[in-house]
């Protein structure tokens, strides 16, 4: 999280929610109906895969301009290297609080390559925050989001930043079949 948190130095105070949760319809009718014959499930199995990556952060202007400060926002590029080959492109929305070393971050990016050989695309979510210095990072694949040999991908990816600045992953992973 250290070079992001360095990008969104220039980034004001903000605050962001997401409601997440299942539709009480849904609900309903998992309590309403019967519950199904026992299926036997595959075993997913979760699998690291590791490597490098070479990112790109450039700094938009801001969408627009309101009574609050404004949120940081910048396009991601990125180079992956190792069990991961390909690319991504993403977006990355920042704010920054009045108490040094507090900041957080969100970020969107598509992911487009080979993973262990098997060619797709699959979108990842970032979730960043730091207070007062101690970085916190998540960063997990959107569900339903793989195509062709990536359908059915889910997984959590962390980042790493050696001391000479140089960024590697460690993903883990499963690969089921595609509903």
């Amino acid at each position: 999280m250290n070079g992001h948190c360095r990008a969104i130095s220039g980034a004001a105070v903000t605050a962001m929610g997401m409601v997440l949760g299942l539709s009480t319809a849904m609900q309903s009718a998992q309590t309403a109906s019967p519950s199904p014959s026992p299926v036997s499930k595959k075993e997913l199995m979760t699998t690291r895969a590791t490597g490098t990556f070479d990112v790109k952060l450039t700094p938009q202007a801001p969408d627009a301009k309101g009574d609050g400060a404004p949120v940081g926002r910048m396009t991601i590029d990125k180079q992956f290297h190792g069990d991961l080959e390909g690319t991504s492109k993403g977006e990355m929305l920042t704010a920054m609080t009045a108490v040094k070393g507090s900041a957080g971050y969100v970020a969107i990016e598509r992911v487009t390559g080979t993973l262990r050989g098997r060619k797709g695309t699959f979108a990842l979510q970032h979730s960043g925050i730091m207070t007062r210095g101690t970085p916190s990072l998540t960063i997990t694949v959107v569900p339903d989001s793989g195509t062709e040999q990536l359908a059915g991908l889910a997984g959590k990816m962390a980042i790493l930043i050696a001391a000479d600045g140089k960024h590697s992953y460690e993903f883990d992973y499963t690969l089921a079949e595609a509903p």
